[in-house]
């Protein structure tokens, strides 16, 4: 029975999650040498990758939820705050983040809010 039933049971889970393949496809261009890859959108909160080229940076803006980010390859600052692949950084709901570039371009996975230019300041 378990040799029937497990593999069935495995089958239909596997058709309600979501998987993506590693590949360019999907890029769009965010903004000056910054592309965004959705991943996955659902109620307002969004996962999706940035890829920012060398010299590449974002404005100050805040985030009305908290903005989960890693560092996947490179490194990206956050103001005065160095970040490499790795690490770890919360943004926290309705506080400042201050101006976020990446010296040398960095690749990084954000959940949180999707991007909204109201967010940005300035």
């Amino acid at each position: 029975v378990r040799r029937i039933l497990l593999p069935r049971i495995a089958a239909d889970s596997t058709a309600h999650h979501l998987t993506l393949p590693a590949s360019d496809a999907g890029w769009k261009p965010f903004g000056p040498g910054v592309a965004i890859k959705v991943l996955h959108e659902q109620g307002g909160v969004m996962s999706y990758l940035l890829r920012l080229d060398p010299g590449a940076e974002l404005p100050p803006h805040r985030h009305p939820i908290d903005e989960e980010c890693v560092v996947l390859e490179g490194e990206v600052c956050v103001g005065a705050l160095r970040i490499g692949a790795g690490g770890y950084h919360c943004g926290r709901q309705d506080v400042l983040h201050d101006r976020l570039h990446s010296p040398g371009g960095a690749l990084v996975f954000l959940r949180g809010a999707a991007p909204r230019r109201a967010h940005v300041l300035g």
